[in-house]
């Protein structure tokens, strides 16, 4: 029996309204529980592509697909049901504890979205002191979130998303801010939740160690997209990046130098 691919984008194409396309012919799928890494010189789309992916821009032309379905007839808080996204944008003048913001991840599964934060039941609190202690949130959970550093709202948005429960998360640099150790516990978590997990990084050397498969965006192109061995070569990096890139695969994991 054929699975139905978790996210799925056919002959998509992107621009802002009356300009220029940023992304165009844009087609791959994501089978349910593959890790993917997207990478790519500023300005190459990388942020658009998320965008679409996670209904916070339709298409000019193309379709976008979640869990077989276009993502655009399905109301907001079902298709949140199903994906959650973790932006690089951070604010930092919400007047919400860390552990309030963590719960905003149920909001999707509530009957009604009228439903406040004061109204989780005992099933909601057990998942959002989970995604709490998994995150290792706890002893700042009762903090104002502004008051947290960058790596500690970065953790308090990965356990709002973890408490959606979605089937799909996205991230967006989800390692900037956070020290060695924290990227590096994110990245472990990410692959070990069973999701399908689509990242937007720009440490080649963690996207080849965190990923199954890399998609490289060039101009608002799909350059390169495969297991993380073949799409990152000297010759697709050096077309991607306007650089010559040199690779030293003699460790246990790559090695990557550039030059101009």
């Amino acid at each position: 029996m054929t699975t139905v691919p978790a996210v799925e984008l056919s002959a998509v194409a992107w621009g802002p309204a009356a300009g220029t396309e940023i992304l165009r012919d844009i087609s791959f799928s994501v089978p349910q529980g593959q890790i993917m890494a997207i990478c790519g010189a500023n300005g190459a789309g990388k942020s658009s592509l998320l965008r679409l992916i996670y209904r916070h821009q339709a298409p000019r032309r193309g379709t976008v697909r979640l869990m077989g379905r276009d993502i655009w007839a399905m109301a907001a808080p079902e298709a949140a049901r199903s994906l959650a996204a973790v932006l690089q944008e951070q604010p930092t003048d919400f007047a919400l504890t860390a552990r309030q913001i963590v719960a905003l991840g149920r909001l999707p599964h509530r009957r009604g979205w009228g439903a406040g934060l004061s109204t989780a039941g005992a099933e909601d609190a057990a998942i959002i002191e989970a995604a709490i202690l998994r995150m290792d949130l706890t002893g700042m959970a009762d903090r104002a979130f502004g008051t947290l550093s960058g790596g500690e709202r970065q953790r308090v948005m990965v356990a709002r998303a973890l408490a959606q429960q979605p089937r799909v998360i996205v991230l967006d640099e989800p390692t900037n801010h956070l020290d060695i150790r924290h990227q590096l516990e994110l990245l472990v978590l990410l692959k070990g939740l069973g999701l399908t997990v689509i990242a937007t990084l720009h440490d080649l050397t963690l996207a080849a160690e965190f990923a199954s498969r890399v998609l490289i965006l060039r101009e608002g192109r799909v350059l390169a997209d495969g297991p993380p061995d073949q799409a990152l070569s000297e010759a697709t990096l050096a077309d991607a990046f306007h650089i010559k890139a040199r690779i030293d695969r003699t460790g246990p994991s790559p090695r990557f130098s550039f030059h101009l």
